[in-house]
């Protein structure tokens, strides 16, 4: 609840009423506590506090129970509440809210691109090796030379493959590209778009500053992120905070201590966001909170134990509210006691002992001073909140979303021409060009094997032309021959006949003068 007049953010009362001090919120935070405890009830008290205070807030929505901050409150039912903390003044309303969704279906999408998000986070994010690194940023860097543009994860894949494709001949000028570095990209790039990579790397990419707005009454809208589906996918959901605490560090001016944030962001069931999360996610997340207080972000995580916050990140936590926490086993215990030291001591009770017996919408709160030192914890009871407790229903979260204007700038996706159509047009094109290679060549081989054909053809009927020719002469020289046979032949029948003639009439005439002379007598 925020005392406009003073300044002050009242939040609790013990016996006395407990503020968080606005230019301390940039302080970072945590509300820790079991569950069923009233964290939630706490997270939007605070929230509620920010927005009317002008600052605009962001909240992850893990089990889908902050939408009712669109509807006001039901005064009635806290009314008993209301008179134990003395309060006359409190009025129960809805608050300014704009829902997300990187799916897409219960709030605006909330996209980005490759190159938004770069090789150096995209290289951690996977978890690639030193070698692999390298390959990443030859393939950006090829992107870049070219004017190929990296939007979406089929951009990124389409490139990886160029660049593998075509390391002979980019060796000289980007250095060694092994295939075996650009097939673990690869896998690891399909495990993403498995998880849901395909959805979030697109256009329209979320402008950051979308969510830094207050309204027409100078109260800063609430950005609830629809995360119930989303923490089922930790690859994608780390790859989004890892994003978005990217952008908010390199884009927020430094703007030192201000009387009040430029924007608070809260992290629910933050055990979520570092169970498992890739080492660069858990990098990023300390390095943000360390140094983004200076942009005047603040930082708040909801989570059952403190110990969920790694070290480095806890320390940096100024404001705590601790709920109720139980100790079964001797590893609880242990984080009780942890917690209880964490405070700084009240002598009036023993705060280990508290922090077990604390009933829902209790707590024990340390907040800064204004000197920035943390105050003795107290034992208190949280406000209510102004807003209506029951979830809204899903027709009243799409009213909200189809009368906000970034309905239009962010709903329908946009899928311009970049590396992978460019690429793919290319190697179609390389492909047309080889099949038209080979047809030319099928064809010029073709007409050689005609022309091969047509000259054996050729060739045999020359030859069965020479050869019928020599035929003809070897059967006119036989039949010369012959008739020259013939012809001795008949000259020698001829001959014969003629020496038979004259033998014979030779012996005729022999035969006659021996009648004749034979005959005669001698007288």
């Amino acid at each position: 609840m925020y005392l406009n007049n003073e300044n002050l953010a009242y939040i609790a009362k013990s016996d006395k009423e407990i503020y968080l001090i606005p230019k301390m919120a940039n302080r970072h935070g945590l509300i820790a506590g079991a569950t069923g405890t009233g964290k939630t009830i706490t997270l939007k008290v605070l929230a509620e506090t920010f927005s009317d205070m002008g600052t605009p807030v962001f909240l992850a929505d893990v089990k889908g129970d902050l939408t009712s901050m669109i509807k006001a409150g039901d005064k009635e039912k806290i009314q008993e509440r209301l008179d134990k903390f003395g309060i006359t003044d409190f009025e129960c309303k809805p608050y300014p809210s704009r829902f997300w969704d990187v799916y897409g279906k219960k709030g605006h999408n909330v996209r980005t691109t490759i190159s938004e998000m770069g090789p150096d986070l995209i290289s951690r994010l996977l978890e690639l090796t030193e070698a692999q690194e390298g390959v990443m940023n030859v393939v950006f860097k090829v992107a870049d030379d070219r004017g190929l543009l990296l939007i979406d994860l089929k951009d990124l894949k389409s490139m990886v493959k160029y660049v593998s494709d075509n390391s002979k001949e980019l060796q000289t000028t980007y250095g060694n590209v092994s295939p075996q570095s650009a097939g673990a990209i690869q896998r690891n790039l399909l495990k993403l778009e498995q998880a849901g990579g395909d959805i979030f790397f697109g256009e329209p990419n979320l402008d950051i500053f979308d969510w830094i707005q207050c309204n027409e009454n100078g109260k800063g809208y609430i950005n609830i992120l629809e995360c119930s589906e989303l923490v089922l996918s930790p690859l994608l959901y780390s790859t989004f905070l890892l994003w978005m605490l990217s952008e908010l560090y390199e884009n927020l001016p430094e703007v030192g201590d201000l009387d009040k944030p430029k924007m608070i962001f809260f992290f629910d069931e933050a055990h979520l966001l570092f169970d498992d999360a890739p080492k660069a996610l858990v990098d990023k997340v300390e390095q943000v909170v360390r140094l983004i207080r200076s942009k005047g972000v603040g930082v708040y995580f909801i989570s059952q134990k403190p110990d969920d916050i790694p070290e480095d990140v806890l320390a940096q936590l100024g404001n705590r509210i601790q709920h109720a926490l139980r100790a079964y086993t001797p590893k609880e215990q242990k984080a009780i006691k942890a917690a209880a030291e964490s405070f700084r001591v009240n002598p009036a009770f023993d705060t280990k002992t508290v922090i077990q017996e604390l009933g829902v919408g209790e707590a024990l709160v340390s907040f800064l001073d204004e000197n920035g030192v943390p105050t003795i914890v107290e034992q208190a009871k949280i406000l209510p909140p102004q807003s209506a407790m029951s979830v809204a229903s899903d027709e009243d979260v799409q009213a909200a979303i189809l009368s906000s204007p970034f309905n239009a700038k962010y709903s329908a996706a946009v899928d311009r021409e970049s590396a992978y159509e460019i690429l793919s047009g290319e190697a179609q094109a390389a492909e047309e060009a080889k099949a038209q290679e080979e047809a030319a060549k099928a064809e010029a081989k073709a007409q050689a094997e005609v022309a091969k054909a047509q000259a054996e053809a050729a060739k045999a009927q020359a030859q069965a032309a020479k050869a019928q020719a020599k035929a003809e002469a070897e059967a006119a020289k036989a039949q010369a021959q012959a008739k020259k046979q013939k012809t001795v032949q008949e000259e020698l029948v001829d001959k014969a006949i003629k020496t038979a003639t004259s033998q014979i009439g030779r012996e005729i005439g022999k035969s006659i003068s021996r009648g004749i002379l034979g005959g005669m007598k001698l007288f």
